[in-house]
């Protein structure tokens, strides 16, 4: 039976010494009560709660973590469906490099690896990991190839190769990577979690099937060996999503812990369309690691974004951080343009009056992330909390020719604006952010000519 999380309160040792990273010992064990939290992150946790706690605390999905600071988290997930709560860690998406590509090819791969950069809606969308595979015979050069990719990327790496040998040695040559070893077969995994262990890396296994796949799993845990991920085996689309869905279901509705570990999956269909569609799968259906086999820009920038999407909590919208921003170079007698804080819209919005050659501000009230007209109808964009806003950040004295336009959507909020910002114009701006080029013209004509 699941222990809430006065329950488990009682088994900690009331220190609020917070050293497990939560304020108090009734944060912590509220996080154990929802899986967000293992026991072992309690340095005082006594014999009795690790015998009454123990596994039970733990995430049904393993989180584990990669790279030399380990900020790379995979796993650690509670729900099946993200409007459950949210999913928590992204999947990884990483770039192959084969041992045998030609010079260049590797060259522009760790380049990519390093230096892709997506900006969108204020983040910044990055390659999380380079693996390398060893195609040629020679296990030097796949151990020469992973050494130089982890310390021209400085990334965690996956190493695949059907040699345990050349794992071994490729593992020792990126020590203090964390990083991913992949055993070729059920065999080497039986020597490869040893070599995993002491070099501080992760192990993925391969199994025939998922019955076989979990014994293994089971069996290296009961070895002492916790870092694992699993590599499904899958003949088509469907069947990778088909299990894909039992493994998570397993882990998180059975608490069957064979299962509850996350994955690592090749992309190797040899067709981009494809390739595509299969780490599209991978991101919606709980996939850890997604390996892809070469770069392309528009496919790197689809799946970015649905990743992006997918793993923002539905229950907290994307936003930015509430002032006035420079578009432009705006002066003291610039105009001032205001609307909410949900990322979206601020970058439609800003997108479109930098697009107009038009320099000016920006103002952007706490709005909790809500668009305009769910901040209107919240109250959290009404023209006093607006004023209230402007008079806090000072924008009186940063301004000359006071003319302010709200979005045409709130027109309504004009008269309580003005009367709440003496001195102020209150200009009604159009409906749509694709109209403000029209809008500005027009209206602010003035602006332009000087």
């Amino acid at each position: 039976m699941a222990l809430t999380g006065l329950q488990i309160q009682k088994l900690l040792p009331a220190t609020n010494c917070k050293e497990c990273g939560s304020n108090t010992c009734l944060a912590f064990a509220m996080k154990l009560a929802a899986k967000k939290a293992g026991l072992a992150q309690c340095p005082y946790a006594s014999d009795e709660a690790k015998r009454v706690l123990g596994a039970a605390s733990e995430p049904p999905v393993r989180c584990l973590e990669l790279g030399p600071e380990r900020r790379l988290k995979l796993g650690g997930e509670v729900v099946l469906y993200r409007h459950e709560k949210t999913f928590m860690h992204p999947t990884a998406l990483a770039l192959n490099l084969n041992d045998t590509d030609a010079p260049e090819a590797i060259r522009a791969k760790l380049e990519t690896v390093s230096n892709y950069c997506l900006e969108r809606v204020g983040e910044q969308l990055r390659l999380d990991m380079a693996a390398v595979t060893q195609r040629g015979p020679e296990a030097g050069a796949f151990t020469e190839l992973a050494a130089r990719a982890w310390k021209e990327t400085r990334r965690p790496l996956v190493l695949r190769s059907p040699d345990a040998g050349a794992l071994a040695c490729a593992a020792a040559a990126v020590k203090g990577s964390r990083s991913v070893l992949c055993a070729p077969s059920p065999e080497a995994a039986a020597q490869l979690w040893r070599v995993a262990r002491e070099n501080d890396h992760a192990l993925a296994l391969a199994a025939p099937d998922l019955d076989r796949l979990a014994a293994l799993a089971a069996d290296i845990k009961a070895q002492g060996f916790n870092e694992l991920f699993l590599q499904f085996t899958g003949f088509s689309l469907a069947e990778r999503f088909q299990t894909n869905s039992i493994a998570r279901r397993a882990a998180l509705k059975d608490s069957f812990k064979p299962l509850g570990y996350p994955t690592l999956h090749f992309v190797e269909t040899g067709n981009l369309l494809d390739d595509t569609i299969e780490a599209v799968n991978e991101l919606a259906k709980y996939g850890g690691i997604c390996v892809l086999p070469g770069f392309d820009a528009a496919q790197m920038a689809s799946l970015m974004t649905l990743r992006l999407n997918l793993y923002t909590d539905p229950q907290k919208p994307i936003q930015v951080e509430p002032r006035a921003y420079a578009i432009g170079d705006p002066k003291p007698d610039s105009p001032v343009f205001v609307t909410t804080n949900f990322s979206l819209t601020y970058f439609i919005v800003s997108g479109e009056i930098e697009n107009c050659g038009l320099s000016s501000w920006l103002v952007v009230p706490e709005c909790e992330g809500m668009s305009v007209l769910t901040a209107w109808a919240a109250g959290k964009f009404s023209g006093a909390a607006i004023a209230r806003f402007i008079k806090g950040i000072g924008l009186d004295q940063q301004v000359t020719r006071r003319d302010l336009v709200i979005p045409g959507y709130v027109a309504q909020i004009s008269g309580e604006l003005e009367e709440n910002l003496p001195g102020w114009k209150v200009i009604v701006g159009p409906q749509e952010a694709s109209d403000l080029e029209s809008f500005i013209k027009s209206r602010l004509s003035s602006y332009a000519q000087g």
